[in-house]
C-alpha cells in the first residue's frame, strides 16, 4: 500500500510513502499530477487535510484556496486514489504536534531523520509544509486507511 499526505495550502506539499521510499513534492500542479499519475494501477490512499477559510482571510484568497482544494480532490479522483479528509486537530493529536509549525518539523525529523525537509536545494530552513504532508502520510499508514 502507498500512503499519501497532502497539505493543500498555498505553500502546501505532498508526501508519498511507498514502503521504505519517501518522496516529497512541493505544491506545483504539474508535479502533483506527475507524481499521482505515477501511482496509476497501484493501491494508494491519501490523507488530505480538511481545512477551511481562516478568520480575516480575504475573499479572493479564500476563493483561490478553495479552488486549489477542489483541484486536488479532482486529481485524486481522476487517478483513482482513495482519500479521507482529516481535520488538522485530528492528525496533529496523533503526533502531539502543536500550532507552532516548528513542532511539526521537530516531530518529522525524529520520525524520519534521513529525510530532507528543504523545499529546494537553495533553502536553508526546513519547510513545515513538507513536514506536515509527511506526517499526514504517516497518519494514513498508522490508521491503516483503506483502499477503494
Amino acid at each position: 500500500m502507498i500512503y499519501i499526505g497532502i497539505d493543500p495550502g498555498k505553500s502546501g506539499s505532498m508526501a508519498i510513502i511507498d514502503g521504505d521510499e519517501i518522496s516529497l513534492v512541493p505544491f506545483e500542479p504539474r508535479e502533483y499530477i506527475r507524481a499521482i499519475a505515477g501511482l496509476a494501477g497501484r493501491k494508494a490512499v491519501c490523507c488530505l487535510e480538511h481545512v477551511s477559510a481562516m478568520p480575516r482571510q480575504g475573499v479572493v484568497s479564500t476563493f483561490n484556496f478553495g479552488s486549489n482544494f477542489g483541484w486536488i480532490q479532482g486529481v485524486l479522483d481522476s487517478f483513482g486514489v482513495s482519500y479521507e479528509l482529516v481535520r488538522p486537530a485530528k492528525w496533529k493529536k496523533e503526533f502531539s504536534v502543536t500550532a507552532d509549525k516548528n513542532s511539526s518539523i521537530a516531530v518529522c525529523k525524529r520520525l524520519f531523520p534521513h529525510v530532507s525537509l528543504l523545499r529546494t536545494e537553495n533553502c536553508r530552513k526546513d519547510d513545515d509544509g513538507l513536514a506536515e504532508a509527511l506526517l499526514m502520510a504517516e497518519y494514513a499508514r498508522r490508521k491503516n486507511f483503506t483502499y477503494g
